[in-house]
């Protein structure tokens, strides 16, 4: 990209764009803001699941250091029209990346603001700015001796703040991270800073700890929308338990799905399992452990006969329940008990288990992850086709139950075979749904893959949606499709969402066409591709 002209906001002539990229430069200094070149490459989707790799470019990126000249980088955008696409350091790979979903838009990167503004010890709350990484947060409370853990995702360098507008999720008692967030700052479209909850007291003590504060509450507006630039939030941490005990539940049958989500689901509302649990398939599980030419090294799908010889190589189970119980000793091994006795009657079914003590530490990257500690493991998955590798995510919401997950598993895996991917998925269980996250895995540099990954994803939430089920995120490609998804009252949802944000940004500057909700002055470019 670095030898090609940039690609402008549609409707912005150059010279309109020259000014604005003069001003922002005078706001943030012109090493914080990249033009074009090298400079810029981040923020193109790395994974783009289109022929043509610089899809969805930016036109520019700004680097801005605090509040102050976000909102002077508003005040220009909204004078020059020129619109504007947040990422807090655009990490979300399988996604987008730090990409715009309109075109020549600029970048609003946020990764300067990243200090841990405060973290209590005794209440288990911390309140950071967007550039914070988990690795970052972890390594904070480490180094001051406190005894609380953070909940990380599979990928450890992904923004705090980031993941939890997303709804991001991960595996200990504090899984669900947008539960947990409570008071944020925001900079709205027109230079507003606005505190959400009992933040908005001048002198308050609570902004951490209640979320609703007083009157209407707005922190959930601001999760996957783009109403304004989230520049402080605050989250529970988990303080530390006694012991935990992590445990692996293996499962030798396709079909053991139904049984297993049933019999954790019964676990989780009952309160025996008190954090969200990951259900990994098998070829998930062997793709963090070596690559796919270790078993079959064909086009299409691994058959049937290759999975079960990998199977059988690894150890593992078609289906692998990763689970953790945190506690006082002598409860949490009556816990482990209760579990194992409730899955006993599977047919082959196989468990293992260890406690720990507090302070001790698992040294496998998904049992890290269960015990508050953030690691970069789920990167492996990268090398199971060879060449750079690179993936893109489905991820339906299903119901808890059996049924479901069966119906949805066998959807997935006809239709990714179809397109010639194996099925690397599994579900996160948090009680009453679960997550289910599929990945079509490919080598970047084949791009005729990437192009194919793109239209199963299409063909899976069209499948998806006639059976009933809504994506809870998706890669830019689709977000005007996903959105066209939740039809009720046709589409009243999304009208509701455009008219909030006709009212909070009426020049369409901030991520216009972010999970499918546009301005009126960009409106235009939807497009369900």
């Amino acid at each position: 990209m670095s030898d090609a002209e940039p690609t402008l906001p549609p409707g912005i002539d150059e010279a309109r764009f020259a000014r604005a990229l003069a001003a922002f430069e005078g706001i943030v200094g012109a090493p914080n803001v990249c033009r074009g070149g090298a400079s810029l490459e981040p923020y193109f989707d790395p994974f783009v699941p289109v022929a043509d790799a610089h899809a969805f470019a930016p036109s520019a990126a700004i680097l801005p250091a605090n509040v102050e000249e976000i909102r002077a980088i508003l005040r220009v955008a909204n004078e020059t029209r020129v619109p504007l696409w947040t990422v807090s350091t655009g990490r979300n790979f399988a996604y987008g990346g730090a990409a715009p979903r309109l075109a020549g838009s600029v970048v609003l990167d946020l990764q300067r603001l990243n200090r841990i503004l405060e973290v209590d010890e005794r209440l288990a709350w911390a309140r950071v700015e967007p550039g914070v990484s988990y690795f970052d947060l972890h390594a904070h409370l480490r180094e001051q001796h406190l005894p609380l853990w953070v909940d990380p995702p599979a990928a450890g360098w992904g923004s705090v703040v980031g993941n939890t507008l997303e709804r991001g999720f991960g595996t200990t008692a504090y899984g669900d991270h947008a539960a947990s967030q409570c008071g944020m700052e925001v900079v709205l479209a027109n230079g507003d800073v606005v505190r959400t909850g009992m933040g908005a007291i001048e002198n308050g003590t609570a902004w951490q700890l209640y979320r609703a504060g007083y009157g209407p509450s707005f922190d959930a507006l601001f999760t996957q929308s783009n109403y304004g630039v989230v520049t402080k939030m605050g989250l529970w941490l988990m303080p530390a338990p006694q012991a935990f005990v992590i445990g692996e539940i293996q499962f030798a049958r396709e079909d053991d799905l139904g049984v297993l989500v049933d019999t954790l689901r019964a676990l989780q509302l009952g309160g025996t399992i008190r954090q969200h649990a990951a259900i990994e398939g098998a070829i998930r599980r062997a793709a963090s452990l070596a690559p796919r030419s270790r078993w079959y090294d064909g086009e299409g799908a691994m058959p049937e006969a290759a999975v079960a010889a990998m199977q059988r190589d690894l150890g593992v189970g078609r289906w692998n329940l990763h689970y953790a119980l945190y506690g006082a000793p002598e409860v949490i091994d009556m816990e482990r008990r209760i579990v194992e006795r409730a899955f006993a009657g599977v047919p082959g079914v196989r468990f293992s288990a260890r406690r720990y003590a507090e302070g001790e530490e698992p040294q496998g990257g998904a049992d890290r992850n269960l015990a508050g500690i953030p690691a970069m493991s789920a990167f492996r998955m990268l090398d199971w086709r060879g060449g750079e590798g690179a993936h893109v995510d489905f991820s339906p919401l299903c119901p808890a139950d059996g049924r479901d997950a069966l119906r949805q598993y066998a959807l997935v895996k006809a239709r990714a075979a179809e397109y010639g991917f194996d099925y690397y998925g599994g579900f996160t269980a948090a009680g009453r749904h679960l997550h289910h996250v599929f990945a079509a895995i490919f080598a970047r540099e084949r791009r005729d893959d990437a192009a194919r990954a793109g239209d199963l994803l299409r063909a899976l939430m069209s499948d998806a949606g006639a059976a009933g089920y809504g994506v809870y995120r998706s890669h830019l490609l689709y977000m005007d499709y996903a959105a066209a998804q939740y039809a009720f009252n046709d589409g009243a949802l999304l009208r509701l969402a455009q008219t909030v944000k006709d009212a909070l940004d009426p020049q369409g500057v901030l991520s216009p066409g972010k999970q499918g909700v546009w301005p009126a002055v960009w409106r235009a470019q939807r497009g369900y591709t």
